[in-house]
């Protein structure tokens, strides 16, 4: 089938590579505008950009699906089929009507569980112990379209969301090869989701990923996952803003007042609503990411006394 790929971050580019080596022809791809990126926030490609320039093809960066000149080219290229992966902005109705096959999603969630732009962070933050992914044709709602297929993915204990995006943007590839090929043979009919059992999942905010340290420590240390590595946990020390990383563990010292630091020679503690948990890595304001005994080092943490948050 004739192919006009879309997606934007580098969790799309399993996605096209899996297309690209199947036997149906990607004639273009449609991606995001160039932003800024990166550490000196120079404005660059996306992953998938990029990827469909090293392939050879033609890449549509429409700054909103719904320009007539997009919309032109597309009914040109005159695709099948449109797959979808992460592409960042709503498909107009004019858009969704060109292809015969319409567009067809690949979203990281077992649907209707996780409907939205964050569903990897959600399942991480609210502790499911199985997610998946789920191929489904786009329609004007908010991921509610029919649904083709799925594939399911455990949730590890020690999973942040870029562990766990990654996994799934593998398995998820397979599976929208898979679905482009049944609606090629006819063989795959899409099914409506259930009324229940909807949740949704928007965007994480930097407040969001602010720990608030007089939650249990599990809700704690799911906050911390949910956010590596964007838009990355952070609290604050005397109103500055400190980067935080995965946990090194659950500490069994009693009585530790939530946000309180203590100090015992390597290990970092803090006090949560449960019991404390042990800083891994952290970045203060200005400085590279350390492990927290240097960080703690360099404060001369050395009684308890000094709170987060």
């Amino acid at each position: 089938m004739r192919l006009v790929f879309a997606g934007t971050p580098a969790s799309a580019v399993p996605s096209l590579d899996a297309l690209l080596k199947s036997g149906h022809e990607v004639a273009a791809v449609v991606t995001r505008p160039d932003a800024p990126a990166g550490r000196g926030l120079r404005v660059a490609p996306s992953p998938v950009a990029r990827r469909a320039e090293s392939a050879g093809l033609e890449v549509l960066k429409p700054a909103r699906p719904g320009d007539p000149g997009f919309l032109a080219r597309l009914r040109q290229i005159a695709p099948g089929c449109c797959p979808v992966t992460a592409y960042g902005a709503l498909i107009p109705q004019q858009a969704l009507d060109l292809p015969e096959q319409g567009w067809v999603n690949l979203h990281f969630s077992l649907l209707p569980a996780w409907r939205g732009a964050a569903p990897v962070q959600h399942a991480i933050l609210h502790g499911d112990d199985i997610t998946g992914a789920t191929t489904f044709r786009i329609v004007a709602a908010l991921d509610a379209g029919p649904v083709f297929g799925m594939v399911t993915e455990p949730v590890r204990s020690s999973d942040t969301t870029g562990d766990l995006l990654d996994r799934l943007a593998v398995s998820g590839a397979e599976l929208l090869v898979a679905t482009i090929d049944g609606i090629e043979s006819g063989e795959l009919a899409a099914r409506p989701q259930p009324a229940e059992g909807v949740s949704l999942a928007p965007k994480i905010t930097t407040e969001d990923a602010r720990v608030r340290w007089g939650e249990p420590a599990t809700a704690v240390s799911r906050r911390v996952r949910a956010c590596t590595p964007a838009p990355g946990a952070w609290t604050s020390l005397n109103g500055a803003r400190i980067k935080l990383w995965p946990f090194a563990g659950v500490a069994d010292e009693p009585d530790v007042p939530p946000g309180q630091l203590r100090v015992q020679g390597p290990r970092v503690l803090v006090g949560t609503g449960t019991r404390p948990v042990r800083l891994g890595d952290v970045q203060p304001p200005g400085k590279r990411r350390m492990p927290a005994a240097d960080w703690a080092r360099g404060l001369r943490l050395d009684a308890p006394g000094a709170v987060l948050g």
